[in-house]
């Protein structure tokens, strides 16, 4: 099986946003954008996902078209939106976790400086997801604040537990440097669209 992957050269700093993108916004470029910025990455890539384990998926549309749509998106020639996940869901049996993709990307590509990054909202729910110590102790990540989530991403279980390894967020360029685990808390102008809200706007009469 061949897998394409956006281009990936030895040391280059890669931050890893995953998600449904259904649909992606606005948002999703305002959160890689400022993540290039603040974190000196070289590149961004969208992971456009087979699905949210931990949501309904029944009416969730194909990985490749939803890859397609964030592409017009992105708009960014830093931002990459790949759709890998669902070919390496091929063969295995069950939803796909975000720590089968960090484990085979780490595992292929050493010579990268990936660098994961989520919402506050996602932190906030973070010890929910499976082998999300190892996802810390895999790689870097960086959370960025959405309005809302600010005091409860903080306060989560998750956050806690990690709080030993966070840095200030004055050092947050020298994250992807650093060796697991190691995370920030970005504040900054934040975007309130969601693609929840969106679908739901969508649907109304």
């Amino acid at each position: 099986m061949i897998l394409r992957l956006p281009p990936l050269a030895p040391g280059l700093r890669v931050g890893l946003y995953g998600g449904s993108f259904n649909p992606a916004h606005a948002g999703h470029r305002h959160v890689s954008r400022l993540a290039l910025r603040r974190l000196a990455l070289d590149r961004v890539w969208w992971l456009v996902s087979p699905g949210n384990p931990l949501k309904d998926r029944s009416d969730l549309p194909g990985a490749a078209s939803r890859a397609a749509a964030a592409r017009a998106v992105a708009a960014d020639p830093r931002i990459a939106v790949t759709d890998f996940e669902a070919s390496l869901g091929i063969g295995h049996a069950g939803p796909r976790y975000t720590i089968d993709t960090l484990r085979w990307l780490t595992m292929r590509h050493p010579e990268a400086r990936f660098v994961w990054i989520m919402g506050a909202d996602s932190l906030a729910s973070f010890h929910r997801w499976r082998g999300w110590r190892e996802i810390a102790a895999r790689m870097p990540f960086a959370v960025i604040d959405r309005p809302g989530y600010t005091l409860r991403a903080v306060a989560s279980p998750a956050a806690r537990a990690l709080a030993a390894s966070r840095i200030d967020e004055s050092a947050a360029i020298t994250l992807a440097d650093r060796p697991p685990p190691a995370w920030v808390f970005l504040h900054g102008p934040r975007n309130s669209l969601s693609s929840t809200a969106l679908r739901a706007a969508k649907t109304r009469p």
